[in-house]
């Protein structure tokens, strides 16, 4: 694989619900662009990829299908919470951004009665000179749902100009140089190149935590969540029962995963796996986008409405969100989110995360404690926030 400069750009890792759900791709610059049949649906997975939602119009809808907020905060124990993320700020990177946010967000947070979004949008290399209905719905459903979360935290999203890697590592940077974000979320990536490691750089950052979807094609490492210093998620098939308790969470067929070709193992993934390498994905959060998450969005393909998605670009904003959690009760930022929550898998495993042993990614099967398709497991947020916060 070439270097960064290979990669004419980035798209995001959002996929369509029942209004669709398979991926296009972005592809470096020295391999055939295979866009996938529609009979493909979303377990197909070429060598090389970054992921995106397919360039159609949807069938938008007048009202939200998928898990509702309270739905999500109740499976994942974040209504046990008494924390909002007051103080705390969640950045956002997205590709050119989306010139409804701000409107769409405030229906998002009526229809659900939620409290009104703080956001504020920054724009670090211009305004960019066209739109991207992916990217937009993209960026609507990473602030959405971070809002969901944390409803107190403050949502900065940082607009790169072009989706190209170059632009959007230099969003990275500002938001962590310029806006100050704890929290940083970046719901893109793509394969893996030999001088990644060079760029890790973007990441090593104390008292910053970096949360990047593993990918949404199965088996695949995809950079940067291979990072050692970004937190990779994965993705899960959640099921509810009518009064919204888990009855089943297994791994989605789609969820990233495998071992880096480049990154060295890091110390805090001794003890849970064996390869000699650093292998993704760390945590998960749902991402079927058949379990998915209702998202509101206007002038989406030239339609206007609700539109259910998923993907592990769902779960990367929301681990942001938990995580300025964390931050809003400390005194001082966790030095590294990958240390801390290994290390309480370490402490007590069973508590404060839920294990999943069931399902696969095509290459990879999950088991008893760490695998490559859903890392550690989703949180047990009742019971992880307040470990972390004890840290």
């Amino acid at each position: 694989m070439k270097s960064s400069q290979s990669f004419v750009s980035l798209l995001p890792a959002v996929l369509l619900g029942l209004a669709g759900s398979l991926a296009a791709q972005g592809i470096p610059d020295n391999v055939p662009v295979d866009l996938p049949d529609v009979t493909d649906h979303i377990v197909a997975h070429p060598p090389a990829w970054v992921l995106g939602p397919v360039r159609a119009t949807p069938f938008l809808a007048t009202s939200p299908s998928g898990f509702s907020p309270a739905q999500i905060r109740h499976a994942y124990g974040f209504d046990q919470l008494t924390v909002t993320g007051a103080g705390q700020t969640i950045a956002i990177v997205d590709a050119y951004g989306s010139p409804s946010l701000a409107n769409d967000l405030a229906v998002f947070c009526t229809k659900f009665g939620l409290p009104a979004a703080s956001l504020s949008i920054a724009y670090p290399q211009g305004k960019p000179s066209t739109s991207d209905s992916g990217w937009a719905l993209e960026t609507s459903l990473d602030a959405e749902w971070a809002h969901v979360v944390a409803p107190g935290a403050k949502i900065v999203v940082v607009v790169a100009k072009s989706a190209s890697l170059s632009n959007l590592l230099s969003a990275v940077d500002y938001a962590v140089k310029t806006v100050g974000a704890k929290q940083v979320s970046m719901s893109w990536g793509g394969s893996e190149f030999s001088s990644e490691t060079s760029s890790d750089s973007h990441f090593k950052v104390s008292g910053v935590a970096f949360f990047a979807a593993s990918g949404d094609r199965g088996a695949g490492v995809m950079w940067p969540a291979a990072s050692p210093y970004v937190v990779g998620v994965g993705g899960t098939t959640l099921k509810l029962d009518s009064s919204g308790n888990v009855t089943s969470e297994t791994a989605w067929s789609g969820s990233g995963g495998g071992v880096s070709a480049y990154e060295a193992k890091p110390a805090f993934q001794s003890g849970w796996q064996t390869a000699g390498k650093r292998s993704v994905p760390d945590v998960s959060y749902n991402a079927d986008p058949y379990t998915g998450f209702p998202v509101y969005i206007s002038n989406y393909s030239g339609s206007t409405g609700w539109i259910t998605v998923g993907g592990t670009s769902a779960g990367a904003p929301q681990w942001a969100a938990q995580q300025a959690l964390v931050n809003a009760s400390r005194s001082s930022a966790l030095a590294s989110a990958n240390a801390a929550l290994y290390a309480l898998a370490t402490a007590n495993y069973a508590v404060d995360f839920a294990d999943i042993t069931v399902g696969s990614n095509g290459a990879y099967s999950c088991g008893r404690g760490y695998d490559l398709v859903t890392g550690l497991g989703v949180p047990n947020s009742e019971a992880m926030v307040p470990a972390l916060i004890a840290k």
